[in-house]
């Protein structure tokens, strides 16, 4: 091995221990790196869901018949709701408007003689609070299911012909739709958000500020070994971060992990080379933390947990959004990590989604090493 080499080496072993010395003699990164992603990771796996159960509603029975005595029966036992019963929808009126009950089901008067007369169930009437579209929607659509279900039983027992089609849903991957099963994987992503791209502009942006970073200019470090030495102790935390959120979300939540180790670690380490990029591009262009901790929460957190398909699906955004959400890195690996977790591996997918995020990483090192070299000179 040349001299020159091994000065180069020497060099770099010298800075990536020093960075790790700073890591461990600072709370605050501790802080963000290992207590803050517990506390996102609870919040989502407990705090936070999307599952529509024991949404309360008032039922409303004009007439006390036997037939909407047994649907009024298979409200009540559904467990998608928490019901009120009652003989009148202005019993409720007040309820809804207050949202102590998200919407009323009225049974009408007339249900059981038109059951009889066409030979079909007679419509039933759904108020919801529309204040509230996606819990209107699960009210309006598990009312529809209960009453299906109570049809098809009702038909069995009274030997009614039933219809020639029937639909039979079948839900891979998430057969219960447990809302925590892609909330905990999306939240992971949003955890090495945080780790890679706010603290690594925190804490170079600090050095900016007490003027370590221009000592170690003065020495014959090169910009690419000054980038290479501050990021790689931040990836390595980074991958820690990761690593005890997954055994949490597994054996905490119950989350199931069914693809490979091998395929989790490669999204892992590909999204982190954009956001390790993003924040030495933050902390080189700001050198301050407080304007370095707005840019990367603007620039990175909020994108990550707005724009990533994590909480609000892509597609149904405007399609200006839907184009600036490309450019943000984790639209590509929250879908990969929810696949590694529920579906499986999914090469194709998982290569192509590498491949953006390491495009998009490699043109951020590329700016934040051209403005350090600048300044450097």
């Amino acid at each position: 091995m040349s001299v020159g080499r091994q000065d180069r080496l020497r060099r770099f072993a010298a800075l990536v221990t020093k960075e790790t010395y700073q890591i461990v003699r600072d709370p605050s990164s501790i802080l963000i790196a290992l207590v803050l992603p517990l506390i996102l990771l609870f919040l989502f796996g407990y705090g936070v869901s999307l599952d529509a159960t024991r949404t309360k509603i008032g039922l409303v029975i004009e007439a006390p018949t036997p037939a909407a005595r047994t649907l009024a029966a298979s409200f009540q036992a559904s467990r998608y709701f928490d019901v009120r019963l009652g003989r009148d929808r202005r019993q409720f009126t007040d309820d809804l408007v207050r949202g102590a009950v998200k919407g009323i089901v009225v049974i009408p008067a007339n249900f059981a003689a038109d059951q009889m007369k066409h030979g079909a169930v007679s419509p039933i009437q759904v108020i919801v609070d529309g204040t509230d579209p996606n819990t209107a929607s699960f009210v309006e659509n598990d009312a529809q299911g209960v009453l299906a279900s109570w049809a098809r039983i009702e038909g069995a027992d009274t030997g009614a012909q039933r219809p020639g089609i029937e639909i039979e849903q079948r839900f891979w991957f998430n057969p219960q739709l447990t809302s925590r099963f892609f909330l905990v994987p999306g939240s992971i992503a949003i955890v090495m958000t945080l780790v890679g791209t706010m603290l690594t502009a925190l804490v170079v942006a600090r050095e900016w500020e007490r003027g370590t970073m221009e000592a170690m200019m003065a020495t014959p470090v090169t910009a690419a070994e000054l980038l290479a030495g501050k990021v790689l102790p931040y990836f390595v935390l980074a991958l820690l971060s990761m690593t005890l959120c997954v055994l949490i979300a597994v054996f905490a939540f119950g989350v199931p992990f069914r693809g490979s180790v091998v395929a989790l670690y490669a999204l892992a380490a590909a999204f982190l080379v954009p956001a390790l990029g993003q924040g030495m591009l933050i902390s080189a262009a700001t050198k301050n933390q407080f304007l370095a901790s707005q840019l990367a929460l603007i620039s990175a957190f909020l994108p990550a947990f707005l724009l990533s398909g994590f909480l609000f699906e892509i597609g149904s955004m405007p399609k200006i959004i839907q184009w600036i959400s490309v450019i943000v890195p984790a639209r590509y690996l929250i879908p990969s990590l929810q696949s590694v977790f529920l579906a499986g591996d999914i090469w194709p997918m998982f290569l192509r989604d590498i491949a953006v995020m390491l495009f998009e990483g490699a043109i951020l090192f590329a700016i934040a090493a051209r403005n350090t070299r600048k300044r450097i000179a």
